[in-house]
């Protein structure tokens, strides 16, 4: 069968609402996307860890339960070993996924693992499986504007693409199974390294004597404008340090980053230094707060 006659089979299943479908994983995140997928039109079936009620879907006590009549499903959970959980623990998708199903990780997780995964889905249940780690925080996850980045077989990225424009405003296939995950790595080590370079900046210019906040204007007027600048220095400037984002997933996200960066030979000091003074902040114990509470960190340590 070649990709075009593969799309036409997996689409023959029914992937675009009002499509049977599920999702796992009602975190901050995965809430906000299952009640986008239920305004798409889809007929949703949720489950997760936690009983949380999302309006307009049904809910179900296991993934497995939740997976057994849907034609294409969505897992939103914090690391490898959840995906594994959810995928082929006692009660996980594994046991009831039809043929020719997609699954959608929407986790951030190891590029290696996400490969295992697909191969073992495969070849046990005949399902598939996407990578399609996310960026834009809970506000475009609320929003549907999410960024997909997507690894996996072409013909069922095709077949999901209802389902991704139903949770993201922008969509890429980047290649095989795992191409999702290292794009996301490399996500995480642009926004993590560009917020020390932000925070030092700004914590440079209140030890001379600057006010930060002006510091901030002038430098958004510039070549030194970025989401960071805009949007994460604002929330450390004003205190706004409840999580939206935990400093402790940044640092997971990091450290996967770190193992990706490894096995593919790249030098990258940069990654290293902001890896480890991430570290340092959930070792002091502000792992739980927003990431932006990096800004303190920084500023404490220099004698602020």
């Amino acid at each position: 069968m070649d990709g075009e006659e593969a799309g036409a089979t997996l689409a023959a299943l029914g992937m675009a609402p009002p499509a049977r479908a599920a999702f796992i994983g009602l975190g901050v995140m995965g809430r906000a996307m299952a009640a986008n997928l239920v305004k798409a039109g889809y007929r949703l079936t949720v489950s997760s860890r936690t009983r949380k009620d999302v309006e307009g879907a049904v809910w179900a006590d296991s993934a497995a339960a939740a997976a057994s009549e849907a034609s294409i499903i969505g897992i939103c959970v914090p690391d490898t070993p959840d995906v594994e959980r959810v995928l082929f623990g006692a009660g996980g998708v594994a046991e009831t996924v039809a043929e020719g199903t997609v699954v959608i990780d929407f986790s951030t997780i190891s590029a290696e693992a996400t490969r295992n995964f697909a191969l073992r889905l495969k070849s046990e249940t005949g399902a598939i499986l996407l990578d399609s780690p996310v960026s834009g925080g809970p506000q475009g996850a609320i929003d549907g504007t999410l960024t997909c980045m997507v690894g996996g077989e072409a013909a069922a990225f095709e077949a999901a693409r209802p389902f991704l424009t139903a949770v993201g405003g922008t969509i890429t296939r980047l290649g095989a199974s795992g191409a999702g995950q290292i794009c996301k790595s490399a996500n995480q080590m642009i926004i993590s390294s560009t917020m020390h370079a932000v925070f030092e900046a700004l914590v440079l210019g209140r030890k001379a004597g600057l006010d930060p906040k002006v510091m901030r204007e002038a430098l958004l007027g510039g070549s030194a404008r970025s989401f960071v600048l805009e949007n994460h220095a604002l929330r450390w400037l004003e205190g706004r340090l409840t999580p939206g984002f935990r400093a402790e997933l940044m640092l997971k996200d990091m450290k996967l980053a770190s193992a990706a960066l490894a096995a593919n030979g790249v030098y990258a000091p940069v990654a290293a230094s902001a890896t480890r003074t991430l570290g340092v902040m959930v070792e002091t114990g502000h792992g739980g707060l927003d990431v932006a509470a990096l800004g303190q960190e920084i500023a404490e340590r220099s004698g602020l």
